[in-house]
């Protein structure tokens, strides 16, 4: 960050969140550029990993379609003038009223995750009169070398269709009067950054896709869904996600036929290193490991040895719940301490829980109260993941 951006934040009420709208607009470029190579390559954003109404248009203003999870995010892509004819709905439990709202509004299709789903959509499509697009999500069994809670490809997990009950989910969605089916859809996980698994993924669908050529079954779509990863360890060295090799990589693996789109639904490499969590420091406080001595008078009394620095600041799980939810790593940086010297902390909150820590043992310049620190890498899955435990407000946002 810039001395200009970091003198501006000295004047504002703290923790918030700040977004770097260059970056932003910069990831949206090198995405549309890879994506412009191939004529049937279609991104949607999913806004789960962040809903802020400042950053919606942006990213619709670039031409990206809407992956949504629920009827609120269905509603914010809207009132960001995304093309409802761009919005897919994904989701293991749809409402009756998120169903209406998507079908009021004809959106792209529904990613449909189970038999029952599928019977409900063309039943409330039916009493409004509408035809309901649908894409079938199947779970492929493929693991991604990710966090365990971000792994979706899995037959333990919650989502999506058993392969083995695929051919006749379709054959029921094309026996029914008020669905079409368009295609399948396959997301595996998150933060992935192991190009292999995407292969993995791909060769799962190439069978896929054989299976049902060989019952005379041809998708119209292919939605591979999302999980590109992005750099926590070095963000202000790769700020922009390894878009050419991901697009690339499915242009390569992907056996799909001429008319037949392909899908992504990508969310943190696109918001994810623009953001950052801003908080200042409250306290510097030291805790001692203590021994014991005995004295001459064989009373024994404690003896204060190994310190242990907790930098406390006004920022919690609340704003960030990543670190506790997840054991994720941020890069945490000083931006307003210029000691020379490193000393080793523990970056906590102050939420009344013992998992309200945001780093263990980092080394970070002298730091003292009033101090402001930057969690990095807090664009995705942070602000739309904040709440008001401890009956605390949501944090405030700037785009500049």
């Amino acid at each position: 960050m810039n001395p200009t951006t970091i003198s501006a934040f000295q004047s504002l009420e703290t923790p918030f969140y700040y977004y770097d709208k260059a970056l932003l607009q910069s990831t949206l470029r090198a995405i549309t550029d890879e994506v412009s190579q191939y004529d049937n390559f279609h991104v949607h954003y999913a806004i789960k990993a962040n809903a802020n109404p400042q950053l919606l248009p942006l990213i619709a203003q670039e031409g990206l379609g809407a992956d949504c999870v629920s009827g609120g995010e269905i509603q914010r892509a809207l009132d960001a003038h995304f093309p409802a004819n761009q919005i897919v709905f994904a989701g293991v439990g749809k409402t009756d009223k998120e169903i209406l709202l998507a079908l009021e509004h004809d959106i792209f299709s529904f990613n449909v995750e189970s038999i029952p789903e599928l019977l409900v959509i063309n039943e409330l499509a039916q009493q409004v009169n509408k035809i309901a697009n649908v894409c079938l999500r199947i779970n492929p069994n493929v693991g991604a070398h990710t966090h365990t809670h971000i792994v979706t490809g899995l037959a333990e997990n919650k989502f999506g269709i058993d392969l083995s009950d695929m051919l006749e989910a379709i054959k029921i969605a094309q026996s029914l009067s008020h669905i079409h089916f368009k295609g399948i859809h396959v997301h595996i996980g998150s933060q992935i950054l192991q190009m292999n698994d995407y292969i993995d993924q791909c060769k799962s669908i190439n069978n896929m896709l054989y299976w049902l050529e060989q019952n005379n079954i041809v998708p119209e779509v292919i939605n591979v869904g999302g999980g590109l990863g992005i750099d926590y360890q070095q963000p202000e060295r790769n700020p922009i996600a390894n878009f050419k090799d991901y697009f690339a990589l499915y242009a390569k693996h992907l056996k799909y036929k001429p008319g037949q789109s392909v899908h992504f639904e990508l969310g943190r490499s696109i918001v994810g290193q623009c953001g950052a969590l801003i908080t200042r420091v409250l306290y510097v406080k030291q805790n001692y490991m203590h021994g014991h001595v005995q004295s001459s008078l064989t009373t024994t009394y404690p003896s204060a040895s190994i310190t242990k620095q907790f930098v406390i600041v006004d920022a919690g799980m609340t704003e960030l719940i990543r670190p506790a939810l997840y054991q994720a790593h941020h890069v945490i940086v000083n931006l307003t301490s210029i000691s020379p010297i490193l000393q080793t902390y523990d970056v906590v909150g102050p939420i009344c829980e013992s998992s309200d820590v945001f780093a263990s043992s980092i080394p970070l310049p002298t730091t003292q109260r009033g101090d402001l620190i930057a969690i990095l890498s807090a664009g995705a899955y942070g602000e739309t993941m904040a709440s008001c435990y401890n009956c605390r407000t949501l944090p405030r946002t700037y785009v500049f």
